[in-house]
């Protein structure tokens, strides 16, 4: 349906808008620099949706902005129970929002065009996660538009996830940036793609705001008409950053999280036990890793978010990654099948040899995963290409079979357990 605006009333709207969302925010260069903190916990949270992969795929888990509320309306897996925030006890339920509601507060939202397609879940639907989504076209071409909203636990991994810039070597992006507000509010807006291997230049731009509340609210637009499998329409989504700010923080967005309808089950938790060993942070897995790295093998980038190495032997850069955690021994069947080896102290070893979590071609990726007996896993994959999303740089990784399993069993790592 068309969207009419009197421009002179828009322009002020807007204006009001980011005027107001200047005086509340500034660039939080803290939550850039302190962005590896999450890593350990998040890997414990999402343990088991990682079981079938390398540490590649592990560290890729929840990264990039995916949207909530997928496009073609499959419901999204929820957060686990204790990364999800519930509402106060004792205060009584709001009233719902519809999905009517959601679709007529953003199309207020946008300036001049005309909007399609329009979709949209209330808070009474089921399941409970509200979205509105439509097709938006301001007269240079066809842009989907989407905003989903969800609770986060305030302060918890899954809070920092959506308000932390990703690592560059994982999934690139032109630009992004963090803001903090005096009140507490966390906003990251995003200037990416949609696959992270530019097989097709499908631009996702994105902002995700997280309160103190724990409402968690984002916004996503791609240059053409939907998400995925459709042609590029137009050089750059339509709304800029600072837009795609202003519509996350206005609009009827917080009143539909307020609204979402409590569980009646929570899904089991994923978290290690809580006696469980602290996992180690990025900086100390790192400076343990390197010095296992055979003589005429040079680091030329390490990962400040995720525990990766970036190595060159002369022959082409090749990507390390290495995953260590706590509490995998209820999980040990998934990892490793009858092909697995069994060691004299029990350990046991797998190995896997795939094209990588990004299907790249020419991608080779071998994997060593390593489970000691008191559930203590070490993971270590290896790539012949010095990103996931980066072309071959050579044949096979800089690393050997046998030394990813060296490195993998090395007993420097029981030092975490």
């Amino acid at each position: 349906m068309p969207v009419e605006h009197d421009e002179e009333h828009f322009e002020g709207r807007l204006g009001h808008a980011l005027h107001d969302l200047g005086d509340r925010f500034e660039a939080d260069r803290a939550a850039l620099a302190d962005a590896g903190r999450a890593r350990g916990h998040r890997l414990r949270l999402r343990r088991r949706a990682a079981v079938a992969g390398g540490a590649a795929g592990i560290a890729l888990v929840g990264v990039g902005g995916a949207l909530l509320v997928p496009w073609d309306g499959t419901p999204a897996p929820r957060p686990a129970s204790s990364d999800v925030a519930e509402r106060p006890s004792g205060k009584p339920a709001p009233d719902p929002v519809t999905g009517a509601e959601l679709i007529r507060g953003l199309e207020e939202l946008l300036p001049d065009g005309t909007t399609s397609n329009e979709e949209a879940r209330g808070t009474a639907d089921s399941p409970p996660s509200p979205y509105v989504r439509l097709v938006f076209d301001d007269g240079k071409g066809p842009a989907a538009v989407a905003v989903s909203m969800d609770r986060v636990e305030p302060g918890s991994e899954n809070a920092r996830q959506w308000t932390t810039c990703p690592d560059k070597a994982l999934v690139p992006y032109d630009h992004c940036e963090v803001h903090r507000s005096p009140g507490g509010d966390v906003v990251m807006s995003v200037q990416g793609y949609e696959y992270p291997d530019r097989r097709v230049d499908t631009k996702h731009w994105y902002a995700s705001r997280v309160t103190p509340e724990g409402h968690h609210i984002m916004i996503s637009e791609w240059n053409a008409a939907a998400e995925k499998d459709a042609p590029v329409t137009r050089d750059e989504p339509p709304l800029r950053p600072e837009l795609l700010v202003a519509v996350i923080t206005r609009g009827p967005w917080q009143a539909a999280v307020d609204a979402i309808p409590e569980r009646q089950h929570k899904p089991t938790a994923t978290a290690a036990p809580d006696d469980a060993p602290a996992e180690p942070d990025t900086k100390d897995v790192l400076a343990t890793l390197q010095p296992l790295l055979p003589k005429g093998v040079k680091v030329v980038e390490k990962g400040s978010n995720y525990t990766y190495l970036v190595l060159d032997d002369g022959k082409g850069r090749s990507y390390l990654q290495i995953d260590v955690q706590h509490g995998m021994g209820d999980v040990a069947d998934e990892l490793f099948g009858n092909d697995s080896e069994t060691l004299p102290d029990g350990t046991r070893v797998g190995f896997r040899e795939n094209g990588g979590d990004k299907g790249v071609a020419g991608a080779v990726m071998w994997t060593v995963d390593t489970l000691r007996t008191d559930g203590f896993r070490v993971v270590v994959s290896a790539l012949n290409a010095g990103t996931q999303h980066d072309a071959p740089t050579r044949k096979t990784p800089a690393l050997t079979k046998e030394q990813l399993r060296e490195i993998a069993l090395s007993p420097e790592w029981d030092r975490y357990r």
